[in-house]
């Protein structure tokens, strides 16, 4: 990890912090931190900064903080994902969290399977865990929100419009569609679909919502890799 993320039960006054668990694991083992030395760290949703290591034990270790760097700016983004299988969906999560994307919303589409939606990957904790780890590698402190919409046709019809107003509304998706434009610095809203690409009914309710399709090349990519090449390339 980059930055030590703190929680706010990790403070036990304004300045100190007590870590015990894997962040202290990784301070012993990857960082081999003695004390005095300084880590770079950072308060969850808050502002980052360094931290001068007070005293470390077998189980636990005290760290005097002091914070006072803003974190990165987030991307202009909303980011329209079909729910990727479980595994893949942690890998994304961390990647969209490093990568500051501020806003995912999962929704549902004719190819993803029914048994996605039973993963417990999409419990409220272990969505966070993944993002955590994304935020700890971009040194990043503030969590992107995580919107489920498990129905996508009343979400694409009823709620979807709202939120492509006053932004370019893109469809990453494969076909003889114009090239995904480079290097924007306006808002966006991208749909990215799954495994396969949206269906064309799917494709429609899209469009008529404010989305326009775009797409890469030839290459059908991974979901993982379609995000990391779409945001790097709009951005």
């Amino acid at each position: 990890m980059n930055l030590l993320l703190l929680e706010e039960a990790d403070f036990i006054a304004a300045d100190r912090v007590i870590l015990r668990d894997r962040r202290l694991i990784h301070m012993q083992e990857v960082h081999r931190a003695a004390v005095g030395d300084s880590l770079r760290v950072g308060r969850i949703g808050g502002l980052m900064g360094n931290a001068q290591l007070l005293r470390l034990e077998t189980h636990e270790a005290e760290l005097q903080v002091s914070l006072d760097q803003p974190a990165p700016a987030k991307l202009p983004l909303t980011l329209l994902l079909a729910l990727p299988r479980p595994k893949m969906l942690r890998r994304v999560l961390q990647t969209v969290a490093s990568m500051g994307v501020p806003r995912v919303v999962l929704v549902n589409s004719y190819r993803v399977e029914k048994s996605f939606w039973q993963t417990p990957f999409l419990e409220p904790q272990a969505i966070r865990e993944q993002l955590i780890l994304g935020l700890e590698q971009a040194r990043d402190t503030v969590l992107p929100e995580i919107v489920i919409e498990k129905r996508f046709k009343p979400f694409v019809e009823d709620r979807l419009p709202a939120l492509v107003h006053n932004t370019l509304g893109l469809i990453g998706h494969p076909g003889d569609y114009p090239p995904c434009p480079r290097g924007l610095d306006e808002p966006v809203t991208l749909a990215i679909g799954p495994e396969g690409g949206w269906i064309p009914y799917e494709v429609d309710l899209l469009t008529k919502a404010g989305l326009q399709p775009v797409q890469l090349g030839a290459r059908i990519l991974r979901v993982e890799t379609a995000v990391t090449a779409l945001l790097a390339r709009l951005f």
